[in-house]
């Protein structure tokens, strides 16, 4: 299949929602009123719940058999292989099949691995191997959820409720990163580990559950023919020949690399550059997640009136760099606050946006390839956190943190500069 050309953005498949359009006026739920789009969106909620739960429970019971830092490293380490290894096959398959039935089998996989654990863990069986089998399954299924169901959202809307669909789907996954771990800790205390994996099993049964009810006409499948390996190089083709796909797909995983490492610098700034307590390091890990749900919320209000997506973009790549540094050169704990807030304000709006793009130009029988290359940046995210720790051990956290928000900023600038039909697109 010949790729398209993005000087005129190509038509997306035409979309599906359920209902009747809406007149499109101002409104922060607008994608909500699609009822394939509702029951995808209750399903994303108990995914990304099932998951922050999962995180917490498997965190404090392998700490808890072992007291090792480094296995915990490696155990989270483990969750993002799969997205490198994995995730552009993902991608395949989800244009070689019906992606509604991906989304549904990777749920009923994680429900009975969820529900499995939970009965091995009450009867006794807790060991450290067990975990990592466990993360292993889950971190794959996942591997293979995200590119069909991120291409679904295109699907069960119309082109103009995109962007407050996917801005809906960031808050509702930003508000679980909020909520859920404090509720995984307290479930924890309730019922034990063995309970809380049951808890995963029960969130994981609402997605199945979301997913059987969606009423849809089998997604586009252009990719049957050939081989896998075929399909996987002509959606790597497609990347590589188009200009403005080629930027936002950079443009989306280098941040990654270069600005989401200061996460894993948190408890530097909490104990050595901000001298304070460990309830600080809360604080200064919750502020993003408060920050980036406030945004979509916004975001999703306005999204149908945003015409110049393009600069939208860059101008949240922008704030997001400043911010970092504004947050690396704070020195208290009020203002670290607030510039980690813009830091998961500007993060949220970018992706969005760049997310909608994406969506937009490219055509519906590749878009589960090149969604699965777009999450290869969750692969990325722990190769990014070697390289903060190591700048950090040499320059400081500060002076690292710095630097990063000023390579962010130059990459914005250097978009705009480079790729002008990226900078004004609107649509």
């Amino acid at each position: 299949m010949e790729p398209t050309s993005s000087t005129a953005a190509p038509p997306a498949s035409t979309p599906r929602p359920s209902t009747p359009q809406g007149s499109g006026r101002f409104g922060t739920f607008a994608a909500l009123r699609h009822t394939n789009y509702r029951y995808l969106f209750i399903g994303t909620m108990g995914m990304s719940a099932g998951q922050w739960v999962q995180q917490v429970t498997l965190g404090w019971l392998l700490y808890d058999l072992t007291g090792s830092s480094l296995l915990l490293g490696a155990l989270n380490g483990l969750r993002a292989i799969p997205f490198l290894l994995i995730g552009p096959f993902a991608g395949v398959l989800a244009d070689r099949v019906d992606r509604k039935r991906v989304v549904g089998a990777v749920a009923l996989i994680i429900m009975s691995t969820a529900f499995l654990m939970g009965a091995l863990v009450q009867s006794g069986h807790r060991e450290v191997w067990l975990l990592f089998v466990f993360t292993a399954i889950t971190g794959t299924a996942w591997a293979f959820n995200q590119p069909a169901r991120q291409s679904l959202i295109s699907e069960v809307v119309p082109r103009k409720d995109l962007m407050n669909a996917i801005a809906l789907t960031s808050a509702g996954f930003n508000t679980n990163k909020v909520l859920a771990p404090v509720l995984g800790g307290m479930l924890i205390a309730a019922f034990g580990p063995g309970g809380n994996f049951v808890v995963q099993g029960l969130a994981y049964a609402v997605v199945l559950g979301s997913v059987l009810l969606m009423r849809l006409p089998p997604s586009p499948r252009s990719a049957s023919g050939g081989s896998m390996w075929a399909n996987l190089k002509e959606g790597l083709a497609y990347v590589a020949k188009d200009p403005m796909v080629l930027t936002l797909m950079a443009s989306a995983l280098v941040p990654q690399m270069m600005a989401m490492p200061y996460q894993s610098l948190m408890p530097v700034f909490q104990k050595d550059v901000l001298g304070l307590g460990p309830e600080a390091l809360g604080l200064l890990l919750g502020a993003p997640a408060v920050g980036a749900l406030l945004s979509t919320l916004v975001l999703a209000s306005v999204a149908t009136r945003i015409e110049h997506k393009g600069r939208i973009m860059l101008v949240a790549l922008v704030g997001w760099g400043i911010c970092m540094v504004l947050f690396a050169r704070a020195g208290s704990l009020p203002l670290s606050l607030l510039a980690l807030a813009g830091v998961g304000a500007c993060q949220v709006v970018y992706n969005a946006t760049n997310n909608t793009i994406l969506q937009l130009i490219v055509p519906a029988e590749l878009r589960g390839r090149v969604m699965s290359i777009y999450f290869l940046d969750q692969g990325l995210q722990p190769a990014g956190a070697l390289m903060g720790g190591l700048a950090a051990a040499q320059l400081g956290a500060p002076d690292t943190v710095t630097i990063m928000g000023v390579i962010v900023v130059f990459m914005a600038l250097l978009i705009a500069w480079r790729m002008p039909r990226l900078r004004d697109w609107s649509q």
